[in-house]
């Protein structure tokens, strides 16, 4: 590909940014759109900057799976076998940050929902604005595929709490606080943070700054990172075929996205709300 059409690359001397460039659809991760980010990340491994940067266009990161493009609305059951490989395709796409030679810096704005969620996991380091919103979907028709990954950074029972809830969310403080991100700065000064903190990595030669993700990344692995992630596609593409879920998505079809979304409408369980306060 010699141009991108839903995502951009913008270079500086310190960082190159994959933009996610499909603000009209709130960033919504498209096949098209998924196809282009591993290509561009396969050129960064020998072009641009020594950091690379993920952020969104727009009024926020991103929407998650863009559910259009997958059917989502279907009511008939999806062949499991093809559900499992797409699922898989995408982890193996995150993958291709977490294994890229490069530091992987991810800005995250306005909302970062779903698979989104997931994605950030993967990348080295993660800023976000302190207004920010890291959410679950809101429609319960998945399950055993984001949140799992949460596991090495915010453990079990966060993830738990995370995932339990439709459309649990949490903010940017919340997020640090957990251990999902490394800070939480002001809106206004998200990309000036990256950007600072971009050069100052850069001070450190790539031969050097590829081994030392290497050796942090084998340690993570050793305590079960990569291992987390091999059943998550077959939970997940099982999960689509269930009663239950078979049901919720022909209410989709029947009352529309909307009205099925405002029944799931809960608060989120972070912070904790007790009646009466």
């Amino acid at each position: 590909m010699s141009a991108y059409e839903t995502i951009r690359l913008d270079h500086e001397p310190s960082i190159s940014w994959i933009v996610l460039n499909r603000p009209e659809a709130a960033n919504a991760l498209s096949p098209q759109l998924l196809g282009e980010f591993a290509d561009a990340l396969g050129k960064l491994r020998t072009e641009g900057a020594p950091v690379i940067g993920l952020r969104g266009e727009g009024r926020g990161f991103c929407s998650g799976m863009d559910l259009s493009a997958y059917g989502g609305s279907d009511t008939g059951p999806a062949d499991p076998m093809i559900d499992q490989a797409r699922l898989q395709d995408n982890v193996g796409r995150w993958l291709l940050m977490w294994d890229h030679p490069k530091p992987v810096i991810a800005a995250v704005h306005g909302y970062c929902m779903a698979a989104a969620a997931q994605m950030c996991v993967f990348s080295d380091i993660t800023i976000v604005a302190d207004d920010c919103r890291i959410g679950e979907p809101t429609i319960p028709i998945g399950g055993g595929f984001i949140a799992p990954t949460w596991v090495s950074l915010v453990g079990a029972k966060r993830a738990k709490e995370f995932a339990f809830v439709p459309g649990n969310w949490i903010d940017g403080p919340t997020a640090v606080e957990w251990g999902w991100a490394n800070h939480s700065v002001p809106a206004d000064h998200l990309l000036s943070s990256v950007r600072s903190l971009a050069e100052r990595i850069a001070l450190t030669p790539p031969d050097v700054l590829r081994l030392k993700k290497l050796s942090i990344n084998r340690a993570a692995e050793a305590a079960g990172f990569k291992q987390a992630l091999s059943g998550i596609a077959e939970i997940d593409a099982l999960l689509h075929l269930a009663p239950a879920v078979l049901e919720v998505r022909a209410r989709m079809k029947e009352q529309g996205l909307k009205a099925v979304i405002q029944q799931y409408k809960v608060a989120p369980t972070s912070p904790i709300v007790v009646p009466g306060d």
